[in-house]
């Protein structure tokens, strides 16, 4: 009796990842990738021809070189981006309609 014949009637049932929803909100950005973003245009305009890996690197060794002030901007519209996922995510799941009795108070 050959093998394959029961692992392929085992694999009948594939679980697979569940599709994501494209209307779903996107997901707060880090202190850390706000700063990525601003400045990534600035790293490679001070080295021409420098490897993607590179560009992470050295984004990094600036970020850890940042003092709590110099972060203090970036941290903030992480915050604001994070409580603006968690509205867009109320909203999303049919939460988002007592929205107007806070404003009551």
């Amino acid at each position: 009796m050959p093998k394959d014949t029961k692992r392929s009637s085992a694999k009948t049932t594939r679980t697979g990842k569940k599709k994501k929803d494209p209307n779903a909100p996107k997901r707060g950005l880090s202190a850390y990738m706000f700063f990525a973003n601003e400045q990534r245009e600035n790293v490679r305009a001070e080295n021409p021809g420098i490897a993607f890996g590179q560009v992470g690197k050295v984004l990094g060794e600036r970020w850890k070189a940042l003092t709590t002030a110099q972060r203090k901007p970036y941290e903030d519209k992480a915050k604001a981006d994070k409580q603006r996922y968690e509205d867009e995510k109320i909203a999303y799941q049919g939460g988002g309609a007592d929205e107007d009795d806070e404003d009551d108070d």
